[in-house]
């Protein structure tokens, strides 16, 4: 009962991010009892894989979902500066896998390259990928020890903060990412405005996130795999473009968006939503030797690449 007030205690009631209205319906409860308000930190480390225990509510005017009441802001920010995370960056070599990949599409879109900016950028594995690739590149990332981190392992120099933190000039980049990050913003419509700020007109955003319409969400229903409580909002392709539109994107394409991961991180990952399974699958695969096998990983991300007018 103490921590379950302690948790209450930090939590604010916010008004619908896309519209502004405060009428919605209550998709899941929440789950207090399970709440450790001693642990910020650790919940909100890149690699927090803890359960959904918040609210999470669908806006009744324009369908957004988001979690209301939940973590104050200042909550939010100061829990995602403290810590390490050695389990995120751990997966290193399999997200420059992947965002290799990614790049490829948007220098398909994109071929003359330029300046780059990725935000919340955690280890910085697509900085490094874009550098290598020729980009000029900058990024943010409110975790000091990701920010560290990236120059140590990449020679990247990532500024400790958030994109507002960064005092950017208007219209000076030509690409600027979101990879899984909008939704753990505390004001996406901001972060979104302020991206399309910096954007050259003809410049690129682009944005991958968990689509909780998916197939794979709407089966899984709770146990969903990004039901978590670091997802502060759930967008659909419907209420993702809206946002965009009303800063000034368009939405160019939407597709699945598969990343690469050890099979055992994924199995590590896959505990909290269905322990026996998934622990006895991680033990039989580190049994036979397959734990750091890189494979292909989708549990309804969805990539969208948005042109500003």
């Amino acid at each position: 009962m103490q921590n379950i007030e302690a948790y209450k205690a930090l939590l604010e009631h916010v008004p619908c991010n896309l519209c502004g209205a405060d009428d919605y319906e209550v998709v899941y409860p929440p789950r207090y009892e399970d709440a450790k308000p001693d642990e910020i930190a650790n919940t909100f480390r890149s690699s927090g894989d803890e359960v959904l225990l918040d609210q999470l509510v669908r806006c009744k005017a324009c369908d957004l979902m988001y979690l209301n009441p939940r973590l104050r802001a200042d909550v939010v920010i100061g829990g995602y500066s403290e810590g390490s995370d050695e389990l995120f960056v751990s997966q290193a070599a399999g997200r420059e896998r992947t965002f290799a990949k990614s790049l490829k599409l948007i220098e398909r879109l994109r071929p003359g390259r330029g300046r780059l900016l990725d935000v919340g950028t955690a280890g910085g594995s697509f900085l490094a990928v874009a550098q290598r690739a020729g980009w000029q590149v900058a990024g943010c990332e409110p975790n000091r020890w990701m920010s560290a981190w990236a120059k140590q392992h990449y020679s990247l120099d990532v500024v400790p903060g958030t994109i507002h933190d960064m005092k950017l000039a208007d219209a000076s980049f030509d690409v600027v990412s979101l990879w899984d990050v909008l939704e753990h913003t505390p004001d996406p419509k901001a972060t979104l405005q302020e991206c399309a700020r910096v954007l050259k007109p003809g410049g690129l955003l682009v944005v991958n996130y968990p689509d909780i319409h998916s197939l794979v969400a709407r089966l899984m229903g709770r146990r969903w795999v990004f039901l978590l409580s670091v997802h502060l909002y759930y967008f659909t392709k419907p209420t993702l473009a809206r946002m965009l539109a009303e800063m000034g994107l368009k939405m160019l394409t939407s597709r699945p968006h598969w990343q690469t991961l050890e099979l055992g991180y994924v199995l590590f990952r896959m505990e909290a939503y269905l322990r026996p399974v998934a622990k006895a699958a991680g033990w039989l695969v580190k049994r036979l030797g397959l734990a750091h096998l890189q494979i292909p990983y989708w549990m309804g991300q969805v990539l969208v690449l948005a042109e500003k007018a």
